[in-house]
């Protein structure tokens, strides 16, 4: 064999493998996502939400990690999850021994929790390494991404924070869609337990029909003021609809970390028992 061919042939082999891999390897920009995660019971129930969450992935690019905002890690000062192998957390009761056997083992990220902590500078967050992966991200990712093979990681609602704080420290996660993070905001645009209807296929209450279209609106029309609070709207209907706002906090995470230009659709709407309001959103 002629050397020349010999040595091209072997350069052209290694040219073409570092190509495949850079293609493999190139990171793309990630939506902002919102989902109302409802009871945990749908972590093991099957409805148009738990079927609506299956088939959602399909709609996004395979992030690299996932970053998720839920309602249920309430914290004074900002953490971020930085630990290996998180636990599931199984931050309820009262409900059937299945939902607490539900194990959800995503590995964690070191990169990525370090670079929240980096990007944070108005507003610092520390490393936590005592909580893990609570219901209102499992049961969720449970179903989007059932082989638990992306890493996880959790950033704390601080509880000293204002909304206008919450939207900015959103504002300076963004670089992160850039790294193909996922920022999964987990929550509910209506949470009021103490009104939910227990009653199979209860029809939806008007207070929080209301409430939800005045967000759903708001979103749309990128009226910040109305999502801050800020709006004309009824107090009354604001205290009817969040006795607390954790619920509520983690949308704005999801809006925050997005373009002002970015279309924002809704690929979920619906309430269950009544009151809760499973609106979902994706931006970009």
């Amino acid at each position: 064999m002629d050397r020349r061919i010999f040595i091209g042939g072997v350069l052209g082999g290694i040219v073409s493998t570092l190509i495949l891999k850079n293609a493999e390897s190139k990171v793309v920009r990630m939506p902002t996502v919102f989902l109302g995660h409802g009871s945990p019971m749908n972590a093991i129930e099957k409805n148009s939400f738990t079927d609506f969450l299956n088939n959602f992935p399909k709609d996004l690019p395979k992030p690299v990690a996932i970053l998720a905002i839920s309602a249920h890690w309430e914290t004074k000062g900002s953490k971020v999850l930085k630990i290996e192998k998180p636990k599931t957390i199984h931050d309820f009761g009262g409900f059937p021994a299945p939902l607490f056997q539900v194990q959800y083992p995503a590995p964690g990220s070191f990169k990525v929790a370090d670079r929240v902590m980096e990007l944070a500078k108005l507003h610092p967050v520390e490393a936590d390494s005592s909580w893990g992966l609570d219901h209102g991200t499992w049961s969720v990712l449970k179903h989007m991404y059932p082989n638990a093979d992306i890493p996880v990681l959790q950033l704390s609602l601080n509880q000293n924070m204002t909304f206008e704080d919450h939207l900015s420290l959103a504002r300076e996660l963004k670089p992160l869609r850039d790294e193909g993070v996922l920022i999964l905001g987990s929550g509910n645009i209506t949470h009021n337990l103490r009104r939910v209807v227990w009653e199979e296929n209860a029809k939806p209450v008007d207070w929080a029909v209301e409430f939800d279209l005045l967000i759903k609106n708001a979103l749309l029309k990128r009226d910040t003021n109305v999502l801050l609070g800020k709006g004309p709207e009824n107090k009354s209907l604001w205290n009817m609809a969040h006795p607390s706002l954790e619920h509520y906090l983690p949308l704005l995470y999801a809006y925050g970390a997005s373009d002002e230009k970015e279309k924002i659709a809704f690929p979920f709407e619906g309430m269950q028992m009544g009151s809760l309001s499973m609106r979902s959103l994706i931006i970009g």
